[in-house]
């Protein structure tokens, strides 16, 4: 047997303890095949990544660092060393490299081929600049905060595509020319920009968020529909998500059932409403025994009617997914859930958020640990319902 299927045996165990979520086993396994110095481009990406998924981002940080350094072409390097580099709140180097998603094999489609210049932040008056929504509706509920900079920055006439779930929200903004939806062919216009680039070319650093807050609105109509429809509720009333979409590639990390928000039921008081969406809705028709949950899902019809659920409520307990997002953009209060190693959004170490001052975060002190975060976060809601 030859040194170098050796190697590819090892490696291949490596990868197998990630992917089976056993990140120190796979750490143990890559430093050895890095011993001295030595050792190839897998090992070391194997090493990075273990390093991050135990939330040791400075550590997996030197290690990338040093692999783009050595082959600055491969974009999945500089994509973890984007997500890295924000996570510790590096934004300058980090929204540079976080330019490269689109450039990794499994994201080149996902991108839009636009045959127009990046917008690269400069004055552009008596032009058209477009900006354009991309991946999920998280994303767009964050970072459509910086249309306004854009516009300020530009000078130019804005133009926004989006997705018709969310178009509401942006007419509601101001400051928007137009508005087209992500199957129409948009308007004329001379340069373009990513609404996730747009804080490489705003410069954005860490001091400069939130921003105004809130810089989204709820439908008046919608919310006088649900302050009649909940009016009766005792107080505090507090709306539950519990789970993303299926398809994320990291909703086995942050998603919930609803069983396991079972310790809220012992907060006597609180009037219980499910927000949730998607599949795991069905569970609310079933709760743990204790919480009086009232299930929303038939008439909760989209963004707007949770945008004005939100409004009327005291308090969002929610996982990582888009309505903890549209919350903090409303300025409305919201307790996140997450993982171990959650997004790189979150930062590290904090129980707030600088992208939303409503928000406050239950991180997992350990990997799984769900039952300790949410016991916790029961713990807190008892105070919150006491006005302490």
């Amino acid at each position: 047997m030859s040194t170098a299927l050796t190697q590819a045996e090892a490696e291949l165990q490596a990868r197998q303890a990630l992917d089976a979520g056993d990140p120190e086993k796979a750490e143990a396994l890559a430093r050895a095949l890095v011993a001295g110095g030595v050792g190839t481009l897998q090992a070391w990406s194997i090493l990075a990544k273990a390093l991050g998924r135990q939330e040791r981002p400075a550590e997996a940080k030197t290690v990338l660092e040093m692999l783009v350094d050595q082959v600055p072409g491969n974009m999945e390097l500089r994509f973890d060393l984007a997500v890295t580099l924000l996570q510790l709140g590096e934004f300058e180097r980090g929204w540079r490299e976080y330019r490269h998603r689109y450039t990794m094999a499994h994201t080149a489609a996902l991108g839009r081929k636009v045959q127009k210049p990046r917008w690269d932040g400069r004055p552009m008056a008596g032009k058209t600049l477009l900006i354009h929504d991309e991946q999920g509706f998280g994303d767009t509920f964050q970072f459509i905060r910086f249309l306004p900079w854009a516009k300020e920055k530009s000078g130019a006439r804005l133009v926004l595509q989006i997705t018709p779930k969310q178009e509401s929200f942006a007419r509601r903004m101001g400051g928007i020319d137009e508005i087209v939806l992500r199957d129409q062919v948009p308007p004329p216009f001379d340069m373009y920009c990513e609404m996730m680039t747009l804080p490489m070319v705003l410069g954005l650093k860490l001091s400069d968020l939130p921003g105004t807050i809130p810089y989204l609105t709820a439908h008046e109509g919608r919310v006088r529909k649900w302050r009649r429809k909940l009016q009766t509720l005792p107080r505090p009333i507090v709306a539950l998500v519990w789970a993303g979409r299926p398809e994320h590639a990291n909703d086995a990390q942050r998603s919930l059932s609803l069983s396991s928000l079972a310790p809220l039921a012992g907060v006597e008081g609180c009037s219980f409403i499910s927000v949730q969406k998607g599949p795991k809705a069905a569970e609310a028709k079933s709760p743990p025994p204790g919480l009086n949950l009232i299930d929303l899902d038939e008439e909760n019809a989209d963004f707007d009617d949770t945008a004005a659920i939100l409004s009327v409520a005291d308090l969002l307990v929610s996982i990582d997914s888009s309505p903890i997002h549209l919350a903090g953009a409303l300025g409305r209060p919201a307790w996140g859930l997450l993982s171990f190693n959650p997004d790189w959004r979150w930062l590290l170490d904090r129980e707030d958020s600088p992208w939303y001052p409503t928000v406050r975060l239950f991180r997992q002190t350990s990997p799984g640990d769900w039952p300790g975060t949410i016991s916790r976060m029961a713990e807190a809601l008892r105070r919150f319902r006491d006005g302490a």
